[in-house]
């Protein structure tokens, strides 16, 4: 009997001990979930993983990474990035693809002088007019940029001296950039909201000529002279996930359009879509004494035959005890807004009846 007992005991605080290390593996486990996801790209998944190559300064490594941007890659591969040192493309950008490319210019000491004045400076650039007009410098069109021994090597530590000559030039030439544009794409086979870089933007370059005027020796007055576009910048494509409402819209043809809608709530309805055409005058008058409508009682005709109101919004019939009057609603048309009804809402409480001028196509 007492072996018995022992037994029991012995299974007791076994059976015990397995619930112990189930539950604080798993309490382990929600505390690893809860601090990733307090990160706003944190995931708890392994990121995917591409090839990564860097130059810097001469020279070359590629390194397989998992890294989901430029800063990360550099951080993991064990690069140290200064003040002044130059990374193309951004730290930010996120690393999408195979044999991605980094370069680094790192940053160095440069001695400048114009006339009796010297100035010294880090920089990464290995442009001689980049480099004056990083030190404060106007360079004008005619100054020459001398490289020069520095004469006072052993005190600034700088063995070449960037010296500009003013040869009375009164033209300046200005390079600025120009943005790009961030173009949006439906795509189809996107969730609904969810977004997708399909082009990196680049920006453009352009090149402006200006007369210079003098007072006293000093830049008081620029006069442009011309203006170029060097280079044309290239779009940001960005895909945008639509729902699939937006890739069957109504048509005269088709009657009737039959499609599932997500609600305000979440919820997912099968609704179905027809069109009527009728002077829409009274009803929008009507709409005028209604709480929230706030609408002038004029409507007009799309160039795809949908009746409108001032803001754009498509004339819906619905069933008013659960689509109020002005309320804003999705359609395959696009976003529409409640002003009417009629006898359908009875059998079918979730169907919109649309607006147009498709059967008497009198404008109106």
């Amino acid at each position: 009997m007492e072996l018995k007992r022992g037994s029991n005991r012995l299974m007791f605080l076994l059976i015990v001990f397995l619930i112990s290390f189930i539950l604080g593996t798993t309490m382990a486990k929600n505390a690893l979930v809860n601090t990733y996801a307090e990160g706003e790209d944190a995931v708890f998944e392994e990121a995917e993983e591409y090839f990564v190559t860097f130059y810097d300064d001469g020279t070359k490594l590629t390194v397989k990474t998992n890294a989901r941007t430029v800063k990360e890659a550099l951080d993991k591969a064990g690069y140290e990035i200064s003040s002044g040192d130059i990374v193309e493309p951004g730290l930010n950008t996120k690393i999408n693809r195979d044999n991605f490319f980094v370069n680094i210019y790192r940053a160095r000491p440069a001695l400048v002088k114009v006339g009796l004045i010297e100035k010294y400076l880090m920089t990464a650039s290995s442009d001689p007019r980049k480099i004056m007009e990083d030190a404060g410098f106007t360079v004008y069109d005619g100054d020459e940029i001398k490289l020069v021994e520095n004469p006072n090597f052993l005190e600034t530590g700088v063995a070449t001296l960037y010296e500009l000559t003013r040869n009375g030039g009164r033209t300046v030439t200005v390079e600025t950039e120009i943005p790009f544009k961030e173009v949006e794409e439906k795509d189809y086979n996107l969730a609904p909201g969810q977004k997708e870089v399909r082009q990196l933007g680049e920006t453009g370059l352009k090149v402006a000529n200006y007369e210079v005027l003098y007072i006293d020796g000093m830049e008081a007055e620029r006069t442009l002279i011309s203006e170029s576009v060097t280079r044309e910048p290239v779009d940001r494509i960005v895909a945008v996930g639509v729902s699939a409402i937006q890739r069957k819209p109504l048509t005269a043809s088709m009657g009737a359009n039959v499609y599932t809608a997500t609600k305000g709530d979440g919820t997912k309805v099968t609704r179905k879509e027809t069109y009527y055409d009728l002077n829409m005058s009274g009803v929008m008058r009507l709409a005028q004494g209604y709480s929230g409508c706030n609408h002038s009682g004029n409507y007009s005709v799309r160039a795809d035959g949908a009746k409108v109101d001032d803001d754009g919004y498509v004339l819906v019939a619905a069933n008013l005890s659960r689509y109020p009057r002005c309320s804003v609603v999705e359609t395959s048309l696009g976003p529409g807004k409640v002003y009417d009804t009629g006898g359908f809402a009875a059998s079918n409480a979730e169907q919109f009846d649309l607006a147009t001028d498709w059967t008497n196509r009198d404008g109106r």
